[in-house]
């Protein structure tokens, strides 16, 4: 980010807590982060780590009830997007803050066709007459690669492969020419030559429009490939955050550490073992008190029973939640 530039995105205490039979689950839990202009984030953990329900609380996506936004801050172009009115807050998402969603068979309405769905958000926020929106829709969908885009907007999901429904959920999130842009594991239901074939897509897209973008995603090869820095989340909370390469060279947190040694190895043995993290995300029923990864952790101490780490600064641009400190050792051996 340029000096003195403001952050497009800024993430304050945010708390997410869901009211099920069983009681409460707190599923984000103080989290905080910016998002530069230009930048694109990428947020890493388990399933259950609370990637998704954090984004889609910032925009207001989640049913109420049974989701219960209780507390902090999102600022978003001088507005609080938590204490907005719901006028405001539609008026900004779709338009200025895009979301692409996981699954691309289900994300698009099967009953009406590809035209209709990206010319919707074009004469909603953008006041495009029929004509206007129809040849803005075309150029969307040449922009991700679609080709003849103009024949195509009269298509229905059901007549595209799940690569192509992918580009064109892509589009409809670039619509409006968003500033910022949030994909929610977009390639997960894709095989791997269509996911390759939708992060150059992207590269190509950040180049050309100059988006933020933050990206959520379980696989670490991804996001050594496409972010600038690097979020990890566990429990609901932000366990570390640095940039790409210091965060691959050099991560400081167990949990951080973990999710490395789990990456398969192209030099490994054809029977070696995979490693894993022993043990199951925790399903946390009250804000936590205590470290939420110490059950699992190799370097866990009684200080972990009784206090949740609060982030602290290990080097320049990179922070960590955890009371344990690896000093000078090679992070592999330990």
């Amino acid at each position: 980010m340029p000096d003195g530039a403001e952050p497009v995105l800024d993430v304050k205490g945010l708390k997410t807590v869901f009211r099920t039979r069983g009681g409460e689950v707190h599923a984000v839990n103080s989290v905080s982060f910016d998002l530069r202009p230009g930048e694109l984030l990428g947020v890493v953990g388990e399933s259950g780590s609370g990637k998704s329900v954090t984004m889609m609380s910032l925009i207001g996506l989640l049913p109420s009830p049974p989701a219960d936004v209780r507390g902090g801050t999102v600022m978003f172009d001088g507005t609080d997007l938590l204490h907005c009115s719901e006028e405001h807050l539609r008026s900004v998402r779709g338009a200025r803050i895009g979301f692409i969603f996981q699954d691309p068979m289900t994300s698009l309405n099967p009953v009406f066709t590809i035209g209709f769905q990206l010319m919707e958000p074009l004469r909603k926020h953008m006041g495009l007459d029929k004509r206007a929106a129809r040849a803005r829709a075309a150029e969307l969908l040449d922009l991700v690669g679609i080709p003849d885009p103009a024949r195509r907007l009269d298509d229905y999901p059901h007549q595209f492969s799940g690569g192509m429904r992918q580009r064109v959920m892509i589009a409809i999130a670039l619509a409006c020419d968003p500033k910022v842009l949030i994909a929610d594991e977009p390639t997960t239901a894709l095989d791997v030559t269509i996911q390759a074939q939708i992060l150059e897509l992207v590269r190509e897209l950040r180049q050309k429009l100059g988006m933020a973008i933050v990206w959520i995603t379980h696989d670490l090869g991804v996001i050594a490939g496409i972010a600038d820095r690097v979020m990890v989340m566990y429990g609901g909370q932000v366990v570390e955050q640095a940039p790409v390469g210091e965060l691959f060279a050099n991560p400081r947190h167990p949990y951080t550490r973990a999710l490395l040694k789990t990456v398969p190895s192209v030099r490994g043995e054809r029977t070696a073992k995979l490693n894993v993290i022993e043990g199951q995300p925790p399903i946390l029923k009250a804000e936590p008190s205590a470290c939420a990864f110490r059950g699992r952790c190799l370097h866990a101490m009684a200080r972990c029973d009784r206090e949740n780490p609060l982030r602290r600064m290990v080097g320049p641009g990179h922070d960590i939640a955890c009371f344990w400190d690896p000093g000078q050792e090679e992070w592999q051996d330990a």
